[in-house]
């Protein structure tokens, strides 16, 4: 692939321009927010406005209920020969797409699993996704040639490509996502009614678990909207084990026979037991780059 077009340089955008860059690709840089076009060329990004002609390849790193819009805009602009993009939801973009009538054989979706809380260009690193996972859905229209430009942008920036079907995508990202942020995010809620005094004594711990919780609302409420159905399914069973947990620690705050005690310190050890092995099912993160702290991305506002 010698030349490609990022749509969108927010912190992901901007993060694969500068891979591409990195392995001397040419690379353009499109956004209605034009001042961050030019903040990501000024950090080596590429250049900032469209190409005199069809890249090879272009990336549409907009948020997920913008995807189609910007497949349609940019096909009919001619922008390049080949489209994928970074969203972190896959079935409502394409069916959207089929909708809008977007030539979908010059389509694959695309999800690089890597980012970070911070959002826009100054944010971004050449690194982001080094031996990440790098989703990829095609449908059953993909041509060879856009499946296979689309796998060599995620070995361009250092990642992993697994194909995935569209709804497998979805429900994966619910799972290790997308219902995690909105936890992260209830939790942080919750500190909205405690006094200074209980805050002040706040330590690492819960810097950590609210983490997620600093993410662009505006975004976030895009994405959980584009994957409603399978978040709430992950939160229902969530919210089941959470009504479980409440009733065996009223249970054990008002037992008094030492064999009642027994029988709920069990059940809790048992919730807690889960949890260090659930934890220890998450696979280490590979490559030089930094740490993923979310599989979703960060698009500059606007940005599309």
């Amino acid at each position: 692939m010698d030349s490609a077009a990022v749509v969108g340089t927010g912190l992901i955008g901007t993060s694969i321009a500068l891979a591409l860059r990195g392995r001397g690709v040419a690379t353009y840089l499109i956004d209605t927010d034009q001042e961050a076009a030019r903040v990501a060329a000024g950090l080596g990004a590429g250049i900032a406005g469209p190409p005199r002609g069809p890249v090879d390849l272009a990336v549409l790193a907009v948020p997920p209920q913008q995807v189609a819009a910007a497949l349609k805009e940019h096909q009919l602009g001619d922008l390049a020969d080949d489209f994928t993009d970074a969203a972190s939801v896959k079935e409502p973009p394409q069916r959207e797409a089929a909708r809008l009538g977007c030539d979908l054989t010059r389509f694959v979706g695309g999800h690089p699993m890597g980012g970070r809380e911070q959002s826009g260009p100054l944010a971004a690193r050449d690194d982001l996704f080094h031996g990440r996972p790098w989703v990829l859905t095609p449908s059953a229209r993909t041509r060879p040639q856009t499946h296979e430009r689309a796998r060599r942008l995620a070995e361009l920036c250092g990642a992993r490509p697994v194909v995935m079907t569209h709804a497998e995508h979805d429900r994966a990202v619910a799972l290790i996502s997308h219902a995690p942020h909105l936890v992260s995010t209830l939790l942080a809620a919750r500190l909205l009614h405690g006094a200074r005094s209980q805050l002040g004594l706040a330590g690492q711990g819960l810097q950590d678990v609210t983490r997620l919780a600093g993410g662009s609302a505006e975004l976030w409420t895009d994405i959980l909207g584009s994957n409603a159905v399978a978040v709430a399914d992950v939160l229902a069973d969530f919210a089941h084990e959470v009504d479980d947990v409440v009733e065996v620690l009223r249970e054990l705050g008002t037992a008094r026979e030492p064999e009642q005690r027994r029988t709920h310190l069990e059940a809790l050890s048992t919730v807690l037991v889960r949890g260090v092995q659930g934890r220890a099912r998450i696979p280490a993160c590979g490559g030089t780059g930094a740490p993923s702290t979310s599989t979703a991305y960060a698009a500059a506002p606007g940005g599309a």
